[in-house]
């Protein structure tokens, strides 16, 4: 099977991807990140009366013409506490922001223009004009207006309008679950004391997070050994879990010893492609098996960890309902870059301003793929197309930002 370009290989794997429709309700204090899978309509009017935006006196502007004019000050409204009656000719309310304006008032007069007079009075320091300083009744929204549509992301402001709006929960979108299943007689959980030929298993930790920032539940299960009937029962697992993903790590290629991708077909995956033209993380392996969406990610860490960013997170958004992320910019190279060979390049750089601002990015020297440490450093990676000509320093390069 001939490499295929990274963009074609995306593609295919978002083509047949289809966002999760089944839903859930949710208390609104546990619906932060998620999506809003029906619209969402407002249960009262906000505000539900004219409300005061400040401090100072609910009067009739009629009754103040001019600056200078002395009003008497008929009683006090605060938040939750309304004057019951109205104001009257040549009368003000003492009000607070937040509290329904009285019958009759049309405009409020802030307590800085007001001078406070002997025997409950005040005097207009600054003319006062009708409606002013006033928030009418249903300004923000209506009862049964649909404020918030169906796949709307819940944030903090959409949160916040959703309380406003009388909703003490909400129905969201269900989080794609995805099971993580990694394989490798040598592997040990962080923690072990590995023998001679053992390694400290550490893909699960990035990938699961990079699962979890992308809208995704985890089901793990754990390390197992390189052995067709440990990684069938494994599949079974996979299958009773009803998971929408199932990623496996490492054994995806077809040598001796890398068994994953027979299992699997052996269970029933129908494969689509395995092999990618990009550098790190060739051997990525992708197909479906029931309903699942299958990734086999390399098991070189730092190659895992590229592929996650390339094909696990776009696809993640789009089942969970999610905008997709942008990680693309452009940066000037520190240093001239070699020309490149048919495989498209991810280089681990880090990324600073220069004296004018502009985004400057330096590749690391090294870049053999085994080198967590240097990913752990870097800022961006930056993006050298097949065959790329040599470019030299301070040319504008693509990159895409590990942080954005």
């Amino acid at each position: 099977m001939a490499l295929l370009p990274v963009a074609d290989a995306k593609a295919r794997l978002l083509d047949r991807a289809r966002p999760v429709h089944e839903t859930e309700e949710l208390p609104l204090a546990d619906a932060n990140g998620r999506v809003l899978a029906t619209p969402l309509h407002a249960r009262l009017t906000q505000p539900p009366f004219d409300a005061s935006a400040m401090d100072g006196y609910a009067l009739r502007a009629a009754d103040a013409p001019e600056i200078g004019s002395e009003l008497t000050v008929a009683g006090t409204a605060a938040a939750g506490h309304p004057f019951a009656g109205s104001v009257g000719a040549r009368e003000v309310v003492r009000i607070f922001t937040g509290a329904p304006v009285p019958a009759e008032a049309d405009t409020i007069l802030i307590q800085e223009d007001a001078e406070v007079l002997d025997g409950n009075r005040i005097r207009t320091k600054f003319a006062v004009a009708i409606g002013r300083h006033i928030r009418p009744r249903g300004q923000d929204f209506v009862k049964d207006e649909a404020v918030l549509s169906a796949g709307t992301l819940l944030d903090f402001s959409n949160l916040t309008v959703a309380a406003a709006m009388n909703h003490p929960s909400l129905s969201v979108f269900r989080r794609p679950k995805v099971a993580i299943l990694a394989t490798g007689d040598e592997l040990l959980p962080p923690g072990s004391e590995p023998a001679a030929g053992q390694i400290i298993a550490s893909n699960t930790f990035g990938v699961r997070a990079i699962i979890c920032d992308n809208g995704g539940d985890v089901v793990d299960l754990g390390i197992v050994p390189d052995r067709p009937e440990e990684i069938t029962r494994a599949i079974g697992a996979v299958r009773e879990a009803g998971v929408d993903v199932l990623v496996t790590l490492g054994g995806a290629s077809v040598g001796d010893h890398d068994i994953v991708q027979a299992t699997l077909k052996d269970a029933g995956m129908e494969l689509d492609f395995w092999r990618i033209a990009m550098r790190p993380g060739k051997p990525l392996m992708v197909g479906t098996l029931d309903r699942m969406q299958v990734i086999g990610l390399p098991g070189n860490p730092v190659a895992s960890l590229v592929c996650s960013l390339l094909f696990l997170e776009p696809l993640l958004r789009k089942l969970a309902h999610l905008p997709e992320r942008n990680r693309q910019a452009q940066a000037l190279a520190a240093h001239g870059l070699a020309a490149n060979d048919k495989r498209q390049d991810y280089m681990r750089a880090t990324l600073r301003r220069d004296a004018d601002g502009n985004l400057i990015v330096d590749a690391y020297q090294k870049q053999d793929s085994s080198m967590m440490k240097i990913l752990a450093r870097s800022d961006a990676l930056i993006v050298r197309p097949p065959h790329a000509a040599e470019l030299p320093a301070g040319s504008l390069c693509p990159i895409l930002l590990l942080r954005p």
